[in-house]
């Protein structure tokens, strides 16, 4: 699953797809949330757009996002502070 409960909010598996021609979610794929950015893969440039794509899209201020692991990596995995995980799914991928 790529929301779970963690913490007293919820852990995301977040696969990013950088230089993409918009930031959107492209849905989920067996254990992971396809997202695109278009922001380069360089400097961190890429992890910090999907913190501020995360928290725009899931309604929560941008200090409840956090990078847990995938620094260098395209497979990331964010905790997001407070937010229940089944509201995560709700508002990433609406029915």
């Amino acid at each position: 699953m790529w929301c779970e409960p963690w913490k007293g909010g919820c852990a995301l598996t977040v696969k990013v797809t950088p230089r993409a021609s918009r930031d959107a979610v492209l849905g989920a794929e067996e254990g992971w949330l396809r997202v695109a950015l278009t922001a380069p893969p360089v400097d961190g440039k890429a992890n910090e757009a999907a913190r501020r794509f995360l928290a725009e899209a899931l309604g929560v201020p941008r200090g409840d996002v956090r990078l847990l692991s995938g620094q260098t990596a395209r497979l990331k995995r964010f905790a997001v502070e407070a937010l229940p995980p089944e509201e995560a799914r709700r508002r990433l991928l609406p029915a």
